[in-house]
């Protein structure tokens, strides 16, 4: 099982629709995948036509009185399941600061489901708080949508500093290019220089598209109403980028265990 956190401190930057994208692909490709909307927003859980409610709550999931595979819904695609957002979620902060070992609670609740699923997308909701810092404990990879900006390439410095400063040597970050406009000169010129100071940052990048935009009025992922267009090849193209990251990682783990 991969864990793979799609994460950044900055909001409107493409998560969501790349969580969901990317869990599609993959999910079509023959994997058995599972995205856990950890956002109060719910938006994940919108675009998968599910009602945006987990009996209990946030409380009752921390505490361990519900295990998350009795709260996993089937979507209408094959091989791709949902975890749904509550609204409680947006008290997950105080609700792991009340737990021993707070970071660690996500991993635990995740361990039981390494059986039933190939990967397992985290849609994080954007900011730095407790929950990040257990996200970050529980993620094997975290995923990080970048629009070629000024501001969106501060956050990704901010995080940077952040997993060094807190020695997650585990925690591989991958960054990529999202909502990518390349009339724009600056875009074109940011992704220039950031890919040169930055080699981590994946090749693929994902256009700012109406295709895209249109999940909110579909509902669904982007490949299940729009067969071919440059944001399906470019989301095609990421996931293969990322299956190599993961695979490198598998790579890693069995080669510490030797």
């Amino acid at each position: 099982m991969n864990v793979l956190a799609v994460y950044s401190i900055k909001g409107g930057v493409g998560k969501t629709s790349s969580a969901v994208n990317l869990a599609y692909t993959a999910a079509r490709n023959g994997h058995r995948v599972l995205v856990w909307d950890l956002d109060p927003q719910g938006a994940s859980s919108y675009y998968f036509r599910i009602k945006p409610k987990v009996k209990g709550g946030s409380r009752e999931l921390i505490a361990g009185k519900r295990e998350l595979d009795g709260l996993i819904k089937g979507t209408d695609f094959e091989n791709l399941d949902l975890l749904p957002a509550d609204f409680s979620f947006r008290n997950l902060d105080l609700v792991l600061d009340a737990k021993k070992k707070p970071t660690q609670q996500l991993k635990k609740l995740l361990k039981p489901l390494a059986e039933e699923y190939d990967f397992i997308f985290l849609d994080c909701p954007p900011n730095i708080s407790l929950l990040s810092e257990a996200v970050f404990e529980a993620a094997d990879i975290l995923l990080s949508p970048i629009i070629p900006t000024t501001l969106s390439l501060r956050t990704l410095e901010q995080l940077e500093k952040f997993i060094k400063d807190n020695d997650l040597n585990k925690l591989a970050l991958v960054p990529f290019f999202s909502m990518v406009d390349r009339r724009k000169k600056m875009h074109r010129d940011i992704m220039a220089s950031l890919t040169e100071s930055h080699p981590e940052i994946l090749t693929a990048s994902i256009p700012y598209a109406s295709d895209i935009e249109r999940m909110g009025l579909e509902r669904m992922p982007l490949g299940s109403y729009v067969k071919k267009s440059q944001s399906i090849a470019a989301y095609d193209a990421l996931w293969q980028e990322i299956w190599s990251v993961c695979c490198q990682q598998l790579r890693k783990i069995k080669s510490n265990k030797q």
